[in-house]
C-alpha cells in the first residue's frame, strides 16, 4: 500500500478544502509542482445519466416516511469509515436505513427530509462533491480522489438518485442552527449526532428506527428480484464448494470459506455475513466463523453462507453435506429428521398464518424424533411445554431476510414474532439438531453431529415460494447432486 505524500495531511482535513501550503509545511511539494497539479486535467463530468433501477422505489419509501412523521426534520446517515487498525479501514458498508431510502451506498453521506411549511418534506442528500483540483485537495488529502478514486459530482448524484444534493461539509452547521422537532437514526455518524445533541431524544429517535425496520418487512418487486439474484449466486457458490472438497480435505475449512467468498465478490458485493464453514464437531457451534479446522472424509460439513448483491440484499442458505459424498446411517437419521422438520415448517409459511407457526411446526417434529430415539422422555407435549428439546435444537427456526441477514431486527415484538405473515415477506426456515461432542446425555454415535437445513421463502398470495429451491435438500438428492459435481471435477 502506497504511503501518503506527507504526514502533514491528516484525514480530518477531508472535512474542509486544503489551503495552498508553502514554507515547507508539505515537505517535497514545491510551488511549481503545486501549480502544475492544478491544470491539464480532462473534463470527466458524466452526462445523460439515467436514474438507478430502485430510484422510484426509494422515492415511494421516502413518501411513506414523510407521511408517518409530518412536520419533523428526519436525518438518516449512511455512516462513515471504521478503522481496522492504525490508518487502515474496514470495507465500507452503508447503513441499511440509508440504503433503503436512497439506493445509494456512499460513505459520509446523509439523507435529510426537511419539512415543508405546506406539508410533506423535501428530501436532500448531503454528500461530498468531487475533489477540488484548484486547491490541491484531490492529491494532498488522503481522502482525495487521487488516493481513493473518483466519486460522483453532486449533479451526477442528483441524476442517478433523483434527489437534490448538497455539500455534506456544510451540514453540521445547518443542523446546529435547525429549529423544530428532529429525529436521527443513531449509531452511524458521530459528527451528525454531535450537531444534534440538544435537539433529539433517544426515545423519539428509536421510534424512527423502529418504523424503518418494520417498513422493510414486506418487500416490493425490486427487492424480491434482488433477493432471488442473491440466492442464485449463493447456489452457485455452494456448487463451487462441493467441487473443491478434495482441496479442502488437504487444507482446512478456510478453503471452503475462500471458495465461497470468491463467488460472492465476483457476482455480488460481498458475503452477507461471516460464512459458517463448520466441519465435523464444529457443526454443533451455531456461529462457527473461525473456519480453521480440518475437513475429513466421513464427517459432515455444515455450510451456512449467503451472497450479498451489489444493492446489498443478502441470501442466507444452509446445507449440511457429507464430505465423502454419502451420509452414514446415523448422519442420515439426524439429517432426515431435520429435513422432515423443515418440511413441516415450510408448509406453515402461509399468508395470514402467525409468524410463530412455522417455528412451532418444526419444533414439534424435532421433539418427536428426540423422544423416538430415547434421548428425551416424552410425551411430546410435555417436551414442548417444558422446552426440553431446546438442549439440542438451540435456536429459533427462522428470521426475516432482506438488506440485513436478520432483517427488521428493531421491529416491535407485536409486529414481528407475534405478528402475522403477509405476501411479500421473505424469511428463512432453518431447523437444526446439534449434539455436542461432550454431551453425555445422548448415545455416543450422535455426539459431534450437527445438522441444519435452511432455505429462503417468499410469502405469496396463496402460500410460499422457495427462492433457494434449486439447491437439493432431501438426503438422497444431496448425494446425487454431490456425485454429479464430483464427476464434473474429474
Amino acid at each position: 500500500m502506497a504511503d501518503e505524500l506527507t504526514p502533514e495531511t491528516p484525514e480530518a482535513e477531508a472535512e474542509e478544502p486544503i489551503k495552498q501550503r508553502k514554507n515547507g509545511l508539505y515537505p517535497g511539494v514545491s510551488d511549481e509542482l503545486a501549480e502544475n497539479m492544478k491544470s491539464g486535467w480532462a473534463d470527466t463530468e458524466l452526462r445523460d445519466l439515467k436514474p438507478i433501477e430502485q430510484a422510484g422505489n426509494a422515492a415511494r419509501r421516502r413518501a411513506a416516511l414523510s407521511e408517518r412523521f409530518p412536520g419533523e426534520r428526519l436525518v438518516i446517515p449512511a455512516g462513515t469509515l471504521k478503522t481496522r487498525s492504525n490508518d487502515t479501514e474496514y470495507p465500507f458498508r452503508a447503513a441499511t436505513e440509508y440504503v433503503y431510502l436512497t439506493g445509494d451506498q456512499t460513505d459520509g453521506s446523509v439523507l435529510v427530509l426537511e419539512p415543508r411549511s405546506g406539508g410533506g418534506h423535501e428530501a436532500v442528500l448531503h454528500r461530498l462533491p468531487r475533489s477540488d483540483r484548484e486547491n490541491g485537495e484531490f492529491w494532498l488529502n488522503g481522502m482525495g480522489e487521487l488516493w481513493v478514486g473518483r466519486r460522483h459530482s453532486l449533479a451526477e448524484s442528483e441524476a442517478l438518485l433523483g434527489v437534490p444534493c448538497k455539500d455534506v461539509r456544510e451540514l453540521a452547521d445547518t443542523l446546529r442552527e435547525a429549529t423544530g422537532p428532529v429525529r436521527v437514526v443513531r449509531g452511524h455518524d458521530a459528527a451528525v449526532e454531535e450537531a444534534l445533541t440538544d435537539k433529539v431524544t433517544a426515545e423519539r429517535d428509536e421510534e424512527l428506527r423502529v418504523y424503518l425496520s418494520e417498513a422493510r418487512a414486506v418487500k416490493d418487486d425490486f427487492e424480491v428480484g434482488e433477493l432471488q439474484k442473491a440466492v442464485d449466486s449463493t447456489v452457485r457458490g455452494f456448487e463451487d464448494v462441493v467441487k473443491v472438497l478434495d482441496k479442502a480435505q488437504a487444507t482446512s475449512e478456510r478453503w471452503i470459506e475462500g471458495t465461497f467468498f470468491l463467488r460472492a465478490r465476483v457476482e455480488g458485493n460481498d458475503v452477507g455475513y461471516g460464512s459458517i464453514c463448520a466441519a465435523g464437531p464444529h457443526a454443533t457451534t451455531l456461529h462457527w466463523v473461525r473456519n480453521d479446522g480440518p475437513v475429513r472424509s466421513g464427517d459432515l460439513l455444515l455450510l451456512d453462507a449467503g451472497v450479498e448483491t451489489h444493492t446489498l440484499y443478502t441470501a442466507d442458505v444452509t446445507r449440511t453435506l457429507p464430505v465423502s459424498g454419502t451420509y452414514s446411517e446415523v448422519q442420515r437419521r439426524v439429517y432426515d429428521a431435520v429435513y422432515e422438520a423443515q418440511e413441516a415448517g415450510m408448509a406453515a409459511v402461509q399468508p395470514g398464518a402467525k409468524y410463530r407457526d412455522f417455528h412451532d411446526a418444526a419444533q414439534r417434529v424435532l421433539a418427536a424424533r428426540l423422544v423416538e430415539w430415547g434421548i428425551v422422555e416424552g410425551p411430546v407435549e410435555r417436551v414442548l411445554e417444558l422446552g426440553l428439546q431446546r438442549r439440542w435444537t438451540l435456536h429459533g427456526t427462522g428470521h426475516m431476510l432482506g438488506l440485513d441477514v436478520h432483517d427488521c431486527a428493531a421491529a416491535r415484538t407485536e409486529a414481528y414474532v407475534n405478528g402475522t405473515l403477509e405476501p411479500g415477506m421473505v424469511l428463512t426456515v432453518e431447523p437444526g439438531l446439534y449434539f455436542q461432542a461432550d454431551d453425555l446425555t445422548v448415545p455416543e454415535e450422535y455426539r459431534g453431529i450437527g445438522v441444519r437445513i435452511e432455505d429462503d421463502l417468499l410469502v405469496t398470495e396463496d402460500g410460499n415460494r422457495n427462492l433457494s429451491a434449486a439447491l437439493p435438500r432431501r438426503s438422497d438428492e444431496v448425494e446425487a447432486w454431490m456425485a454429479r459435481l464430483a464427476a464434473e471435477r474429474g
